[in-house]
Formats: C-alpha cells, structure tokens, sequence
C-alpha cells in the first residue's frame, strides 16, 4: 500500500537569488524614503511626483497584488504628508500628480493580480501532470507478500514544481520479496526519465536474475545504454552528468535480508526498540558511475531479519531534511518512538515528524519503503514443513 502524501510549502529560492529578491522588493519603499526626504529638506524644490507614482508599477514586479497596494498606500501617505507640510494643496500639480497615482495604482494592481492567477494557474498544471506522472511511475506497494507484509509513502517537496526522481519498488518473485529504493540526481523530466529506466530495468530482472549483483547491474546497463541513445550522455565525461544511487534488498524464505548497495543511504531495521543501521561491507559508486569500480563488482551483504523486525528503505530527503539550525532530522530516534505502531500509523508519524522538524518545507522528495517479518507467516511456514 501506498500513502501519497504531500507537503504544504511556501515558495523558496537559492540564498543568493533571495537576496537580490528582497532588495527588489524594498526599492519601492526605499524611493517613497527618498521623497520624504527631499521634500521635508530645502531640495524640496526639486519635482518627485513621478518618483512616487512609479512605486505601485515597481512594487507590482515583484510584491503581487498586496504589496502592490501597500506600495500604493505609502505613496499617497506621503503625498499627504509632504503636501500639507508644503503648503501645497489647491496646487494643479497636487491633483495630478493624485490622479497619475491612482490610475498607476490602479493598473498595477490589475496586472499583478492577472499575472499571479495566471502563474498559479500554469503552476498547478505542470503539478498535475507531475502528479500524474509520478503515478505511473511509482506503482502502489501490495499490503502482503508472501511472508512479510510492507507499505511505502511519498512525499513531494513542490519546490518550483518540479518533479522528483525518487523511485521504489517491491515485488514478489521465485527468489523472495525482492525491493529497490533509489534516487536520481536532479529534477524534472530527464530525472524522471532516468528513473523510469532503472525502474524497468528491475522488474524485469529481478524475476530471472537469482543474484541482487546481476540484478542492480542490469539496472546500471539500462541507465548507460538510455543515456547514450538519448543523446544526454556521450563519451566519458557527460556519463558523470547523471547517476543514481540505489539499494536493492532481497527478503528470502529465512530470517535475513540480503542487501546491495550503489551509494544510497542504508537501511535500517526496528528490532525490540532499537535501531540498527545496515551498513554496506563494501562501498560502490551509484549507478552511472561504474567507472570508478576498481575491484570487483560488489557483492550482497546479508543481515538478519527476525520476525517482528520492520524494515526501513528511503531516499536521502528523509535523513538530510533540516531544521532552521540546520539540524539534521534524527530518522533512528523517530522510528524508536513510533515501536510498536501499525505500518499505516508508522508512516504517518514519520510524515508528522518530518513537517514538523523542517517546518512544513521539504526542501527534496521523500520515498520511504516499510517491510515487516510477519511471525504468523513464519510459523505457518515452518509447520508446512514437518
């Protein structure tokens, strides 16, 4: 089962961008400033009404509606003011200067608020249709298999509306409960792309191949050869362009799982309260990067995996999620305080956690993958045997 989830943001921008953003936002108010100055000083002789009118204009680039007339309630304020402190009313100039600042005023606020419904009308289509998309890509995780039981969530950052290249999977075949979690590097379409291909790529495999080696390679073959055909890499150096890290887990008949690595975050396991963190005995580059294998093609770490345990696959937006502080988000110390919840408990007490601890503004995706080893399933198992 799957529990899409989205995440209530506000809109956000590099640190370098935010900044020049709020100077822009302050210029209207920073020549209204300048005005009152220059009238309240003996260079009041000097003529700003344009200075004023062009405020609202200014503020409607960058302020919206709202503060385009905040803009606008500061310019006729200070029109009142340096008018009266002048001794100008009944002056031709005052009143036109008036008028421009009302058919000004009026007009921006017009067209800003015509430019943001149309922004935010174009904005929640390319959303829909990263929704849909996303959908197709990302299959709902089955309740039951064989003998665990498993439930997955997603939750999209929205950052400027671009879609994520979260993927995950869990399949049933002859070999065992067989799941991958990955992440590719960057956003949008060609993110999308990419992980549609690893995602074929597995469940093809993963019903013929009996090794997890094989099986995240031909992952890692599908990727190369798409990105050749497609023109997005060519030769060497374009092939650092576009990776993915992966992790493929296999839950066979006995009590272990089987895991293999390709530069993803480990999984971790709630075993009696505690957290345990499965780390790769061998350290692989992600898929794309084969290159930099040195030694041999890896191989497939095995860990127990006890009945009552409960599994934990996820992408790196879970554990690099952050705080104001810039504090990490602790995913051991939340998984210990949800022991003994229901899965569907379990997964939403992470996403209450996460908005919580970064404030409701993801800054990336989250896929997260929950298996449990079910103790009826086992001990049914174990009677058919004798």
């Amino acid at each position: 089962m799957r529990a899409p989830l989205r995440s209530h943001l506000g809109p956000r921008a590099d640190g370098h961008h935010q900044v020049l953003f709020v100077v822009a936002e302050c210029v209207p108010f920073a020549i209204a400033l300048l005005v009152l100055l220059v009238e309240f000083t003996p260079a009041h002789v000097v003529y700003t009404g344009p200075l004023l009118v062009a405020t609202p204009a200014l503020a409607a680039v960058t302020m919206g509606p709202n503060g385009t007339l905040a803009a606008a309630g500061v310019a006729v304020g200070v029109s009142v003011t340096t008018a009266s402190y002048n001794h100008a009313w009944g002056s031709q100039q005052v009143y036109t200067n008036f008028l421009a600042l009302f058919l000004v005023s009026a007009a921006s606020f017009i067209t800003s608020r015509a430019a943001r419904t149309r922004r935010e009308s174009e904005l929640n289509q390319v959303r829909r249709i990263a929704r849909a998309a996303q959908d197709v890509l990302l299959r709902p995780v089955p309740d039951r298999l064989g003998s665990v039981r498993a439930a997955s969530m997603y939750l999209a950052a929205e950052t400027g509306a671009q879609i994520g290249g979260d993927l995950y999977d869990v399949v049933q075949t002859r070999y065992g409960v067989r799941m991958i979690v990955g992440d590719v590097r960057g956003k949008g379409l060609p993110a999308v792309r990419a992980a549609a291909v690893v995602l074929g790529a597995f469940r093809e495999s993963v019903h013929y191949e009996d090794d997890l080696v094989e099986v995240i390679n031909h992952c890692g073959a599908a990727l190369r050869r798409d990105a050749v055909v497609s023109g997005v890499a060519d030769g060497e150096d374009a092939v650092l362009e576009e990776f993915v890290t992966a992790l493929v887990a296999q839950v066979p008949d006995g009590r272990h799982v089987e895991v293999i690595n390709r530069g993803h975050p480990p999984p971790l396991v709630l075993r009696n309260g505690a957290v345990l963190s499965l780390m790769p005995t061998t350290s692989l580059p992600p898929l794309g990067l084969e290159e930099f294998i040195t030694g041999p093609p890896g191989r497939t770490d095995t860990y127990s995996f006890e009945p009552g345990d409960r599994l934990l696959l996820c992408t790196d937006g879970v554990i690099e999620a952050r705080d104001r502080d810039n504090t990490f988000f602790d995913l051991a110390e939340a998984m210990v305080t949800m022991c003994g919840h229901t899965r569907e408990a379990f997964l939403d007490g992470l996403h209450q956690a996460l908005l919580r601890h970064t404030q409701s503004r993801l800054a990336d995706d989250v896929a997260i993958i929950i298996v449990d080893r079910c103790e009826d399933e086992e001990h049914r198992s174990a009677v058919g045997r004798t």
